[in-house]
């Protein structure tokens, strides 16, 4: 049975959390999730994965590339499991992105008005390759401008080096979309891209707890290694953009989930 979100109140930030944001491209708000939520989100993403309970519509469950082409076969089919897309239709799970918390520092970053773009629950499974190549957001959506864009990433267990925390290039949101090609890797999950002429040197680890977020700018370019533990690590993410964004003529058109949120506190 999943647990309910608790009901809280808008997230407020300083200053010098916006000016962190804008100058390095991410914002690490520790402890913005309570136990509480973030054990009802494993609940439901459990359930899920696990195959106990109906897939809600639109929800797309994707095996990882490994377990799907034989390479291995998976001890349960919770740990055959890479991500949960586009769960707007779950309740459960769009209580993430409902959060008063969550939406407060959205709201501070891109403005009031918003809509989802985009919504997954990562697994990472220790028994397969499981990295996620040096990428962009911005790669997968054709809404502008991008600075009214921002995504959030959320722990749901503890995330180390050791597990494949993610990685960061600090300052890279204001270099511009780079170019982005297939990994070269005997296994790579579908729809994973990678971002080419990136300096891994400097790259920055973030190592989180349960309930820590990490909010994104669409063009920071960030990534994660393989899970070298015995235990699963597992995230929650929704991207945000503002009502106001637009698709520019030409542009290729990509048909996500899209999910209005209901206006609240400023």
């Amino acid at each position: 049975m999943a647990i309910p979100m608790p009901v809280r109140t808008p997230t407020r930030l300083s200053d010098a959390n916006r000016a962190e944001y804008w100058e390095f491209g991410y914002l690490r708000v520790p402890g913005l999730l309570s136990p509480h939520a973030v054990a009802g989100l494993e609940a439901r993403f459990l359930e899920i994965a696990s195959g106990s309970v109906p897939i809600p519509e639109s929800m797309i469950i994707m095996k990882d590339v490994m377990v799907v082409k034989g390479a291995i076969e998976a001890r349960s089919a919770v740990r055959g499991v890479n991500k949960i897309l586009s769960f707007e239709n779950d309740p459960s799970l769009f209580a993430y992105a409902l959060d008063a918390g969550l939406l407060g520092v959205v709201r501070a970053l891109v403005g009031h008005e918003l809509q989802t773009i985009s919504t997954n629950v990562f697994n990472k499974p220790p028994e397969i390759d499981g990295r996620h190549p040096l990428h962009q957001d911005l790669r997968y959506f054709a809404l502008r401008p991008v600075d009214s864009i921002v995504g959030t990433w959320t722990a749901i267990s503890p995330v180390s080096r050791d597990n494949g925390c993610l990685a960061v290039i600090p300052g890279s949101h204001r270099e511009g979309l780079l170019v982005h090609g297939r990994p070269d890797w005997e296994f790579v999950n579908r729809g994973f891209h990678a971002a080419e002429g990136v300096d891994v040197g400097r790259r920055v680890h973030i190592e989180m707890a349960p309930g820590d977020t990490l909010f994104m700018h669409p063009l920071l370019v960030h990534g994660s290694g393989r899970n070298r533990t015995q235990e699963c690590r597992r995230a929650i993410s929704a991207h945000y953009a503002s009502r106001s964004c637009e698709r520019p003529p030409g542009t290729p058109k990509r048909a996500p989930v899209v999910r209005a949120i209901p206006d609240g506190p400023l």
